[in-house]
């Protein structure tokens, strides 16, 4: 088998399902907005602060990975700040061969400068079109959809979950609930899964990162996930040295359920212990709907360039599995099934087959 280059990678086409906004912002971007909101941070240099993110992410624990937010939130605080990070996302998304994404974030994390939920959703969603624009012209086509999330630990699920629904023609593609989940189980946002499922839209839950197999369990059978953010546990399910899948596994297999998979940020949260050893070798063998994903380009260091490469190093993989990768994450997308496979049909198939010549 022959490995695709680097490079090659970098100009694959790729699909991004599980990618936080207030996690993805640029080094230098951080530190002007910090300093027009008047917020300290640990380094005012771009390359320190761009360590530090990653050094504060590398501590294995997932409460520890989550207090690194602290300071991107604290400077998406107005309008003209979401704008500006949610435009530069789309332009490095677009940059790094992103063909589709589904960028996420919780909108009520960004009401302290007095903006209300729509006015959030707005600024985003303009940054964004304003990000594909300014791709466009540069040559490169990305089409982002967004995910409104809402906290776990928090009380305003069914208020979120409202307001995704309300912009579900304006961009907003799904939902998601986020943040810790030992003791924040997804059971607690029932009513708002129920709503979501009323309303025939499309949700995921962050569930089997830091906890394990009863996350998935309830995130599945209780509230009715069309995917599981991370899904990484499900590992747990399976007997590696037969490969013979508990109930639940098997369930998640036989229906197809996509995992969100990270590797990067998986690693650095202790949900695997690395790279080489992470569940998704054995997964992908098995045949599980498995998606690749950055999570949080800042705090990884990552681009879907570079998560494609640590598996090529890792495993072997070819231009074959990683075309199946991705439209495994195509299918997996919460747009409709026609503009899924236009995606799959005119831009993924035509671009890995000229990367299997060049």
């Amino acid at each position: 088998m022959v490995h695709p280059t680097h490079d090659a990678i970098r100009r694959a086409p790729k699909v991004l399902l599980h990618d936080h906004l207030d996690g993805g912002l640029r080094p230098s971007t951080i530190i002007e907005l910090a300093d027009d909101a008047g917020h300290q941070l640990p380094s005012v240099d771009p390359g320190a602060l761009s360590r530090w993110f990653r050094d504060a992410a590398d501590s294995g624990s997932l409460e520890r990975y989550l207090e690194t937010f602290a300071h991107t939130v604290a400077v998406m605080q107005t309008t003209a700040a979401l704008h500006r990070v949610a435009r530069e996302c789309a332009v490095d998304l677009a940059a790094d061969g992103v063909v589709y994404a589904e960028v996420r974030f919780a909108p009520e994390q960004h009401l302290a400068g007095g903006l209300t939920l729509c006015e959030v959703v707005e600024a985003v969603l303009c940054g964004l079109a304003e990000g594909i624009s300014d791709a466009a012209a540069g040559g490169r086509r990305v089409r982002i959809g967004v995910l409104l999330t809402a906290m776990r630990h928090a009380a305003r699920s069914m208020e979120i979950a409202e307001l995704a629904v309300r912009y579900r023609d304006q961009g907003v593609v799904g939902f998601d609930i986020a943040g810790a989940e030992a003791g924040y189980p997804p059971t607690r946002h029932l009513d708002a899964f129920e709503y979501l499922q009323r309303e025939n839209f499309h949700f995921t839950i962050h569930a089997g990162e830091g906890f394990g197999l009863p996350s998935i369990w309830q995130a599945i059978q209780w509230c009715g996930a069309d995917r599981l953010g991370h899904g990484v546990r499900i590992i747990d399910d399976i007997d590696v040295a037969a490969g013979r899948l508990g109930r639940l596994a098997a369930y998640v297999r036989d229906k197809r359920i996509p995992l969100e998979l990270c590797p990067s940020s998986n690693v650095q949260t202790g949900a695997a212990a690395s790279i080489e050893t992470h569940p998704i070798g054995l997964l992908h063998e098995l045949r599980f709907r498995v998606t690749v994903n950055t999570d949080n380009r800042l705090m990884s260091g990552t681009t879907m360039s570079r998560e494609m490469c640590l598996l090529v190093d890792a495993f072997g993989y070819g231009v074959a599995e990683l075309r199946w990768l991705t439209v495994n994450a195509m299918k997996s997308a919460f747009i409709p099934f026609d503009e899924r496979l236009a995606v799959i049909e005119n831009v993924i198939k035509p671009g890995y087959a000229e990367l299997s010549f060049s």
